[in-house]
């Protein structure tokens, strides 16, 4: 097979949940554009409907399903309905989740456990009811989307992190225990992207963007088109032999990055 060929996604269906924006939507619009069919979840229907609009603007005929992915029986149930409407899901992204930044001596047990049950149960139930579909057909792609907490941290996000070091260990299990029917699971880790969400402090002088400025040697931060290579190769043919890897995607921040206590303490807020 061409080398080319091998990245084509032609006729496969990729399930990217919380695709209905920002990096979630980037990395979907990425494997529309390698040949696969789209399908996004949202637990809020107008934002589902909205984001679905921004896809046919872009060309792209993607399905939209609401659930919570944190629900069992509706992921089941939905992961049977989506089979039955579009066709078999060859490539699971893992995309959902939520950030919260509070010290940890002001976390609300209640907070920290609602962020680990989307960011890290989630994938689990997506995963498990996805992969049971993707074992009798011997074989399947699933993406967890980790982050560099996956691999440091960071005041504030005590509860993200942990999550996201689960996601990164869970991926290398999935690994570990499908590998053997031609599943593979791998991760990305995304550094700091420009989105509307980073926009107010993506400004010169902001304590935050010089820090981010600095310590990544690419010197900026990165557009959510530069995840789209990522993805399309993880959900490819091309990466057949490539299982319980996190690829980061963060202009080479984690391979530089040293904090003052001056910048420990500027990072607390953002």
């Amino acid at each position: 097979m061409n080398i080319l060929d091998q990245f084509k996604l032609d006729g496969k269906v990729a399930l990217v949940t919380g695709g209905t924006h920002g990096l979630g939507m980037a990395m979907a619009s990425g494997l529309a554009e390698a040949g696969a069919k789209i399908v996004v979840n949202d637990i809020d229907k107008e934002k589902l409907e909205a984001a679905i609009v921004e896809y046919k603007e872009k060309g792209i005929d993607a399905k939209g399903y609401v659930f919570d992915v944190t629900d069992e029986v509706a992921v089941e149930k939905n992961v049977e309905l989506i089979e039955e409407e579009v066709g078999p899901i060859g490539i699971l992204v893992n995309n959902a989740g939520i950030i919260t930044r509070v010290p940890m001596e002001d976390l609300d047990v209640s907070l920290y456990r609602k962020v680990i049950d989307i960011d890290l149960v989630g994938p689990f139930i997506m995963s498990k009811y996805v992969g049971r579909k993707m074992i009798s057909r011997r074989e399947g792609k699933i993406i967890n989307i980790c982050s560099m907490m996956s691999e440091m941290g960071r005041p504030s996000v005590s509860a993200y992190a942990s999550a996201k070091g689960g996601l990164k260990m869970l991926t290398r299990n999935m690994a570990a225990e499908w590998g053997k029917y031609n599943i593979q699971t791998n991760g990305i880790g995304p550094g700091y992207f420009a989105t509307s969400q980073t926009a107010p402090i993506r400004v010169d002088g902001h304590v935050f963007n010089d820090l981010i400025m600095s310590r990544t040697p690419a010197g900026r931060w990165g557009e959510p088109e530069e995840l789209k290579g990522a993805a399309v190769f993880l959900a490819s043919d091309a990466s057949n032999f490539v299982n319980g890897h996190v690829l980061y995607v963060d202009g080479g921040i984690i391979a530089n990055f040293g904090i003052t206590k001056d910048e420990v303490e500027a990072a607390k807020n953002v």
